[in-house]
């Protein structure tokens, strides 16, 4: 049986249920891992479908067997695709880029607990926080445990008889404040437990019962006369108020929310996570995301949530998002907030994700110079949907005032940059009059004629400053030149900078600000640069042979003399007789002083 009897066999025994599929190559490696609220209809579709993406046509022709799971819902599916994602790593999915372990806080468990920073996770009962995307931020949060609640960080086996029998003698961290003598019986296992039971609220981000707590042990202590606890308890209150001011305060309302937001360039997407508990942004992480099938924003996004979720071990019942996902996760509500505080939480959090992608842009090019201009061409060729890298750029332009001395030229780019050696003037010869979309016509035409007849090189795209008339024009010289299909070609309007594309009604809006519209643009006003200049040349030069060429008697040889002589017709007009003899015999001169007298 063949490979395509084979898959067609295995799509029709296909369930319309839930579930999980699996793409495996010729050597049985896993290749994929999907799910799917109908799995015959979305297996199905990778085989029956034309994809926009030469990666997906790829994954396609790679595919030589296909396993699936039925689950018995749709969230049920999308935690089984995760963890199948997790233990297998398949080439085409989406997964998170970090290549460093985060660190943990935990709370050991043994009597009396230590508490400590750790990058193993081991499954002994022990109580994991984490994990710190910052390991400065991890430090700041355990100093600040160790300060408000005084706890031990010998590994000594303190167990009863050990205590009791004393076997342990008290050091300098109980000398010094930092541990209250529990190996020496100084302080009760119930006590101690106090202290880690606090520090368990504020590793949670509860620092609201916190400061709560802190205020009532301080007023208790202040009404029974106990007045140096009530200071201690005080300046706890003061070092937890501190560090609360350290992160940045929402609104008291938003409480048990995660807020994620995408942005992306040509190779990447990153992603930012927000935690937000009691007003209080507790954690904060941007991932890279590469993109393995040109998966769009909203694809991307419910994949990563999904990870990151089960990467920092969060659980919170609201999801706010930049646009809305398609998430069936049991017990959670997805919001994408429109105003006040909620929709500043979503900007904070996009913010985030620009500067970390812009951070990560920069180093890229600090390592590889040359990055800066792979990723601008990706960026365009993304933006403008081409084919290929847009490495050669030409960009036309047409000039004339009131139908005189029409000019065109055309501009060169070679890696975003412009190749001045290629420029080109036009003068145009088959129209007569202001007519733009034929000279656009005429311009296109030879330009390329030059080129397939030279055997050089075709641009992969073509900007035609103009519309939808220039742009339809200049189509029609490739068309006659069978290039049409072979060379991208797009139209810039200037009013509202539209990008327009053949046989589309409707243009294409780019972003102002991006780097895409930029290099068109960049482009546009150096054609018409070089088109004014070489139409402004043509206009000077065609006036100056006018001037002195309605002066009788003054021939080509003449002209091109008092011009080497005198450099300028307005010179000419002031010169006197004597000056004029220099450069030509009597007669001619006083026809001369004639002229410019009339």
């Amino acid at each position: 049986m063949g490979k395509s009897e084979h898959i067609e066999n295995t799509l029709a025994r296909l369930p319309h249920q839930p579930g999980v599929y699996q793409y495996f190559d010729e050597e049985k490696r896993i290749l994929y891992v999907g799910k799917a609220k109908d799995l015959k209809k979305r297996v199905s579709s990778y085989f029956t479908k034309q994809h926009q993406y030469g990666k997906t046509r790829l994954l396609v022709s790679k595919i030589h067997d296909i396993e699936w799971l039925v689950a018995p819902s749709e969230a049920d599916a999308l935690l089984l695709e995760n963890s199948l994602i997790k233990e297998h790593k398949p080439l085409y999915n989406i997964q998170l880029k970090d290549d460093k372990t985060y660190p943990f806080i935990v709370i050991k468990k043994e009597r009396f607990p230590r508490i400590f920073a750790t990058r193993q996770f081991i499954k002994d009962g022990s109580e994991y926080f984490g994990p710190f995307p910052s390991v400065k931020v991890m430090h700041t949060v355990l100093d600040l445990c160790r300060k408000l609640y005084p706890i031990r960080t010998c590994a000594l086996a303190l167990s009863e008889d050990n205590i009791a029998n004393q076997k342990f003698r008290v050091c300098l961290e109980f000398h010094i404040g930092n541990c209250m003598g529990p190996c020496v019986g100084k302080q009760t296992e119930e006590a101690y437990n106090e202290s880690i039971a606090a520090i368990r609220y504020l590793l949670r981000g509860h620092l609201g019962e916190v400061v709560r707590a802190l205020e009532l042990q301080m007023a208790h202590a202040a009404e029974t006369f106990r007045f140096e606890e009530a200071e201690q308890f005080k300046r706890k209150l003061a070092a937890v108020k501190k560090y609360q001011a350290k992160n940045t305060i929402v609104h008291t309302g938003i409480n048990d929310v995660e807020v994620y937001s995408i942005v992306q360039d040509a190779r990447c997407a990153y992603v930012n996570f927000l935690k937000i508990q009691n007003g209080t942004i507790t954690k904060g992480h941007t991932s890279e995301v590469r993109r393995k099938l040109g998966e769009e924003p909203k694809e991307i996004l419910e994949a990563a949530i999904v990870q990151m979720r089960d990467k920092f071990g969060s659980d919170a019942n609201s999801i706010y998002t930049p646009f809305e996902i398609d998430l069936p996760l049991n017990g959670v509500q997805l919001h994408v907030p429109q105003r006040g505080d909620k929709l500043r939480l979503v900007e904070m959090s996009e913010r985030n994700a620009k500067f970390f992608m812009r951070d990560r842009q920069k180093q890229m090019e600090q390592t590889h110079p040359e990055a800066a201009t792979q990723r601008l061409l990706e960026t365009a060729k993304e933006d403008l949907r081409l084919s290929e890298l847009p490495v050669h750029i030409e960009c036309f332009d047409n000039s004339n005032i009131q139908g005189t001395n029409p000019a065109s030229a055309c501009v060169v780019f070679k890696n975003g940059k412009p190749a001045k050696s290629d420029y080109r003037k036009f003068n145009i010869r088959t129209v007569d009059g202001p007519d733009d979309f034929a000279s656009m016509t005429e311009v296109v035409h030879r330009r390329y004629h030059r080129l397939v007849t030279d055997g050089e090189p075709l641009p992969q795209l073509i900007v035609i400053d103009g519309g939808k008339g220039q742009l339809s024009h200049a189509l029609e010289a490739l068309e006659s030149l069978g290039l049409r299909g072979k060379i991208a070609i797009i139209g810039i309007a200037k009013r509202l900078e539209e990008i327009y594309y053949p046989g589309d009604q409707h243009p294409l809006f780019l972003d102002k600000r991006s780097s895409t519209l930029k290099l068109i643009q960049h482009l546009r006003n150096e054609a018409h640069r070089f088109s004014l200049d070489h139409h402004r040349k043509r206009r000077s030069k065609a006036a100056l042979r006018s001037e002195l060429d309605e002066i009788p008697g003054v021939g080509p040889k003449t002209r091109h003399a008092l011009l080497a002589h005198f450099k300028t017709v307005d010179a000419i007009r002031k010169a006197p007789e004597d000056q004029l003899l220099a450069v030509v015999n009597l007669k001619v001169a006083r026809t001369i002083l004639n002229h410019f007298k009339a």
